[in-house]
Protein backbone atom coordinates (compact mmCIF):
# COMPACT_ATOMS: atom_id res chain seq x y z
CA UNK A 1 0.00 0.00 0.00
CA UNK A 2 1.61 3.60 -0.76
CA UNK A 3 1.87 6.57 1.17
CA UNK A 4 -0.92 8.30 -1.27
CA UNK A 5 -3.43 5.24 -1.23
CA UNK A 6 -3.44 5.42 3.10
CA UNK A 7 -3.68 9.13 3.12
CA UNK A 8 -7.12 8.68 0.86
CA UNK A 9 -8.23 5.78 3.19
CA UNK A 10 -7.36 8.28 5.78
CA UNK A 11 -9.29 11.19 4.21
CA UNK A 12 -12.40 9.53 2.71
CA UNK A 13 -13.19 8.20 6.53
CA UNK A 14 -12.81 11.86 8.23
CA UNK A 15 -14.67 13.15 6.03
CA UNK A 16 -18.14 14.26 6.99
CA UNK A 17 -21.28 11.92 6.42
CA UNK A 18 -22.37 13.62 3.15
CA UNK A 19 -18.73 12.90 1.75
CA UNK A 20 -18.32 9.55 3.15
CA UNK A 21 -18.77 6.42 0.51
CA UNK A 22 -17.16 8.63 -2.43
CA UNK A 23 -13.73 8.61 -3.59
CA UNK A 24 -12.99 12.22 -2.50
CA UNK A 25 -9.86 14.33 -2.20
CA UNK A 26 -8.83 17.50 -1.65
CA UNK A 27 -8.51 18.07 -5.19
CA UNK A 28 -11.82 16.45 -6.06
CA UNK A 29 -13.77 18.72 -3.50
CA UNK A 30 -12.10 21.71 -5.28
CA UNK A 31 -12.99 20.69 -8.71
CA UNK A 32 -16.80 20.13 -7.15
CA UNK A 33 -16.64 23.36 -6.28
CA UNK A 34 -15.45 25.08 -9.45
CA UNK A 35 -18.28 26.93 -11.54
CA UNK A 36 -21.18 30.00 -10.79
CA UNK A 37 -23.88 29.50 -8.11
CA UNK A 38 -27.38 31.60 -7.31
CA UNK A 39 -28.77 31.90 -3.91
CA UNK A 40 -31.37 29.86 -3.60
CA UNK A 41 -31.57 30.41 0.21
CA UNK A 42 -30.63 32.24 2.99
CA UNK A 43 -31.58 31.37 6.28
CA UNK A 44 -30.62 32.65 10.08
CA UNK A 45 -30.50 30.47 12.99
CA UNK A 46 -31.60 32.24 16.23
CA UNK A 47 -30.83 30.91 19.62
CA UNK A 48 -34.41 30.93 20.49
CA UNK A 49 -35.06 28.11 17.61
CA UNK A 50 -36.69 30.76 15.54
CA UNK A 51 -35.78 30.45 11.71
CA UNK A 52 -35.61 33.52 9.92
CA UNK A 53 -35.35 34.06 5.69
CA UNK A 54 -33.48 36.32 4.90
CA UNK A 55 -35.15 37.40 2.01
CA UNK A 56 -31.52 37.32 -0.31
CA UNK A 57 -30.90 36.92 -3.63
CA UNK A 58 -26.96 36.29 -4.91
CA UNK A 59 -23.93 35.00 -6.79
CA UNK A 60 -21.10 33.11 -5.63
CA UNK A 61 -18.14 31.76 -8.11
CA UNK A 62 -15.07 29.43 -7.60
CA UNK A 63 -12.78 29.61 -10.64
CA UNK A 64 -11.29 26.27 -9.84
CA UNK A 65 -7.60 28.41 -9.24
CA UNK A 66 -8.22 29.22 -5.77
CA UNK A 67 -10.25 32.04 -6.00
CA UNK A 68 -13.45 33.41 -5.24
CA UNK A 69 -16.50 35.80 -4.89
CA UNK A 70 -19.76 36.53 -3.60
CA UNK A 71 -22.56 39.12 -3.24
CA UNK A 72 -25.64 39.29 -2.43
CA UNK A 73 -28.53 41.69 -1.05
CA UNK A 74 -32.23 41.78 0.33
CA UNK A 75 -34.67 41.12 -2.60
CA UNK A 76 -37.07 44.39 -1.81
CA UNK A 77 -33.71 46.45 -1.70
CA UNK A 78 -34.08 48.09 -5.07
CA UNK A 79 -38.20 48.61 -3.69
CA UNK A 80 -36.60 50.25 -0.69
CA UNK A 81 -33.78 52.56 -2.87
CA UNK A 82 -36.83 53.70 -4.95
CA UNK A 83 -38.57 54.93 -1.57
CA UNK A 84 -35.81 57.25 -0.63
CA UNK A 85 -33.57 60.12 -1.24
CA UNK A 86 -30.56 58.53 0.53
CA UNK A 87 -28.05 55.77 -0.65
CA UNK A 88 -29.46 52.84 0.49
CA UNK A 89 -26.95 49.80 1.21
CA UNK A 90 -27.48 46.37 2.77
CA UNK A 91 -26.11 42.79 2.40
CA UNK A 92 -22.72 41.53 1.19
CA UNK A 93 -19.82 41.71 -1.45
CA UNK A 94 -16.12 40.21 -1.32
CA UNK A 95 -13.73 38.29 -3.09
CA UNK A 96 -10.52 36.14 -2.08
CA UNK A 97 -8.58 33.36 -2.35
CA UNK A 98 -10.35 30.01 -1.01
CA UNK A 99 -9.17 26.86 0.78
CA UNK A 100 -10.39 23.93 2.09
CA UNK A 101 -10.01 21.33 5.53
CA UNK A 102 -11.78 18.22 3.43
CA UNK A 103 -11.86 16.40 6.55
CA UNK A 104 -13.60 19.01 8.70
CA UNK A 105 -16.02 19.61 5.10
CA UNK A 106 -14.72 23.31 5.77
CA UNK A 107 -14.24 26.00 3.11
CA UNK A 108 -12.22 29.84 3.89
CA UNK A 109 -12.66 32.55 2.13
CA UNK A 110 -9.68 34.49 2.79
CA UNK A 111 -11.27 37.92 1.76
CA UNK A 112 -8.98 40.52 0.12
CA UNK A 113 -11.54 42.88 -0.63
CA UNK A 114 -15.51 44.00 0.14
CA UNK A 115 -16.85 47.52 -0.65
CA UNK A 116 -19.50 46.42 1.98
CA UNK A 117 -17.87 45.26 4.83
CA UNK A 118 -14.71 47.38 5.50
CA UNK A 119 -13.39 45.28 8.17
CA UNK A 120 -13.44 42.05 6.37
CA UNK A 121 -10.36 42.37 4.25
CA UNK A 122 -7.55 39.88 5.75
CA UNK A 123 -10.11 37.94 7.63
CA UNK A 124 -11.21 34.22 6.99
CA UNK A 125 -15.01 33.67 6.94
CA UNK A 126 -15.08 29.59 7.58
CA UNK A 127 -18.29 28.02 6.24
CA UNK A 128 -19.20 24.43 6.93
CA UNK A 129 -19.72 23.21 3.50
CA UNK A 130 -22.05 19.89 2.05
CA UNK A 131 -23.30 18.99 -0.75
CA UNK A 132 -26.78 18.05 -0.93
CA UNK A 133 -28.01 14.57 -2.86
CA UNK A 134 -29.99 16.89 -5.46
CA UNK A 135 -26.66 19.13 -5.86
CA UNK A 136 -27.23 22.06 -4.03
CA UNK A 137 -24.29 23.58 -1.82
CA UNK A 138 -25.07 24.38 1.49
CA UNK A 139 -22.41 26.82 3.23
CA UNK A 140 -23.18 27.43 7.15
CA UNK A 141 -22.15 29.79 9.21
CA UNK A 142 -21.19 28.73 12.92
CA UNK A 143 -20.76 30.28 16.05
CA UNK A 144 -18.06 30.14 18.71
CA UNK A 145 -19.60 27.48 20.33
CA UNK A 146 -20.31 25.45 16.85
CA UNK A 147 -24.04 26.36 17.06
CA UNK A 148 -24.87 26.92 13.64
CA UNK A 149 -26.19 30.72 12.94
CA UNK A 150 -26.76 30.83 9.70
CA UNK A 151 -26.94 28.59 6.05
CA UNK A 152 -27.02 30.26 2.46
CA UNK A 153 -27.93 27.38 0.32
CA UNK A 154 -26.66 27.62 -3.48
CA UNK A 155 -27.48 26.06 -7.00
CA UNK A 156 -25.10 25.63 -9.52
CA UNK A 157 -26.20 27.71 -12.59
CA UNK A 158 -25.13 25.73 -16.32
CA UNK A 159 -23.12 27.70 -18.42
CA UNK A 160 -23.91 27.78 -22.25
CA UNK A 161 -25.45 24.63 -23.72
CA UNK A 162 -26.27 23.22 -20.58
CA UNK A 163 -22.04 22.69 -19.82
CA UNK A 164 -21.25 23.86 -16.42
CA UNK A 165 -18.68 27.44 -15.77
CA UNK A 166 -15.18 27.02 -14.35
Amino acid sequence: MTARTLASIVLVLCLPAALRGQNVEAEDIEARFAGHYELVSFESFRANGDVVDMQYVGRIMYDGHGNMSAIGMPKNLPERARQSDENVQAGFAYWGTVSFDVPNGIVIHHVQGSPTRGSWPGVDNVRHFRFTDDGLLKLSIKNEEGRTTSTLTWRRIPGPAGRMPS
